[in-house]
């Protein structure tokens, strides 16, 4: 049986263990979605009139994520189900957080939710979809519209605003026009949603699949001069037709969007569509002209400082943030890799994941000129390497160098990386080549 069969089992028997207490459960939300599009669902969402007590006391092992708003987690095979008990809720005080929770009945719990298409219930046992609000109607239709007052819904809370851009982006639907312009009624307020919030669910939007479309809705609905102003200062800036035939720094990021790769799951490396959204920002602010032609002199170096602005404000984690700036720092060195000392090549083809880097590379060529010669040398470069030498074991360490007169200090960094470049060149092979090697260079 499949991992994702299981799941659907596993979900189903939360809903007949609820059921033989006595209590209403169904389905909920964007599985039924997924499901009704012939699409397998990466999660299940269950909807009760349980209590969250009674939900607890069901289950051998549940997590009370959000007791207090009727959401535990139920874990089965070491992988959690949330069961949320049905409930409606009172005035939205931050555009977050309900001031109150109410426990109610299913009809209600629905019409609170976002979006129609994500408003519908599904009896797990019979297939029967239970629809309240028009979602299926909506789906059929593929578009994307709230339930019941766009503002309303949109004020309860702001993350939403940016949701209905993606959702429109990764299916591929219409936004109902009343949806839309509440969004752009609406969107000054994002600001007021936590950065990590933000952060997540653009994520989403690079890589759950239609980034472009995601990109464009953001910058209709005044969505991305809220968020991420210095992209949006990307459009109308112009790039040498040579290098650049599909015109200006937004459309060719646009491009490198829409062609982000997808693995198995549909998703796309969130570094790589990060660092592709990021890697020319710093065209905006260093474009200049003169009788030669446009230039953006020191364009990586100020998207870099950009870049790390935009991630700081975003709160990525250190990981992430420092990959996706090696990124974003590199993305020109492939212009030179073929006139590269062996040495430099050699440390800039193992540098950590540089496959990403590969991958950066080949999206910016194929959203502009479509040449991609430096990037296929680099592959039968990397073909032609093995481990060691790429990574050749070190022939000689600090105790060498002091056995050989030198005091212990800054010095030895730069001695020891001087014998690894040399090599990385081929100029040495042995512990008494690399002894010689240093005493003509670094002893008088």
């Amino acid at each position: 049986m499949s991992r994702e069969t299981l799941q659907a089992e596993a979900a189903r028997d939360i809903v007949r263990r609820l059921r033989e207490a006595g209590h209403e459960a169904f389905w909920v939300g964007g599985c039924v979605r997924d499901l009704l599009r012939g699409v397998t669902p990466g999660d299940y969402d269950i909807a009760t009139s349980a209590r969250p007590e009674e939900v607890g006391a069901l289950f051998p092992r549940t997590i009370p994520i959000g007791a207090a708003f009727g959401v535990m987690l139920v874990v089965r095979d070491g992988r959690p189900y949330e069961v949320a008990t049905y409930r409606r809720d009172e005035a939205y005080a931050d555009g977050r957080r309900p001031s109150k929770v109410l426990f109610a009945d299913a009809r209600q719990d629905v019409e609170r939710r976002d979006f129609t298409i994500n408003g519908m219930l599904m009896d797990p046992i019979s297939g029967a979809v239970i629809d309240y609000v028009g979602g299926r109607q909506d789906l059929e239709h593929c578009l994307i519209r709230t339930i019941g007052d766009p503002d309303r819904r949109f004020s309860e809370d702001y993350l939403r605003l940016l949701r209905a851009c993606r959702f429109a982006a990764s299916l591929n639907f219409s936004i109902d026009p009343e949806t839309e312009a509440a969004i752009k009624r609406q969107a000054s307020r994002i600001g007021r949603i936590s950065a990590e919030r933000i952060r997540e669910e653009l994520t989403g939007l690079l890589t759950r699949g239609g980034a472009r479309r995601g990109f464009e809705l953001l910058a209709a609905t005044g969505l991305l001069h809220e968020l991420l102003p210095e992209v949006e200062a990307l459009r109308g800036v112009q790039q040498p037709a040579r290098f650049h035939p599909e015109g200006d720094v937004w459309e060719h990021t646009l491009r490198m969007l829409a062609l982000l790769p997808l693995d198995e799951g549909r998703r796309a490396d969130a570094c790589l569509a990060w660092a592709v959204l990021l890697h020319d920002i710093g065209k905006a602010v260093t474009r200049s002209e003169d009788d030669t032609g446009v230039h953006f002199y020191g364009h990586v170096r100020q998207s870099t400082h950009m870049s790390e602005a935009i991630l700081r404000r975003l709160r990525f984690s250190r990981a992430d943030a420092d990959l996706i700036l090696a990124l974003v720092r590199d993305h020109m060195h492939f212009m030179h890799v073929r006139d590269m000392r062996p040495n430099r090549l050699k440390r800039f083809l193992r540098q950590p994941r540089f496959d990403l880097h590969l991958a950066l590379h080949r999206l910016d060529c194929l959203g502009s000129h479509g040449l991609l010669d430096n990037h296929e040398y680099c592959l039968a470069r990397l073909a032609e390497l093995d481990k060691e030498q790429l990574h050749p074991s070190r022939l000689l360490s600090g105790r060498d160098l002091i056995a050989m007169g030198f005091e212990p200090g800054p010095l030895f960094g730069e001695i020891l990386r001087a014998v690894e470049d040399a090599q990385l060149d081929g100029a040495v092979s042995t512990a008494a080549d690399a002894r010689r090697f240093v005493r003509q260079r670094f002893l008088p």
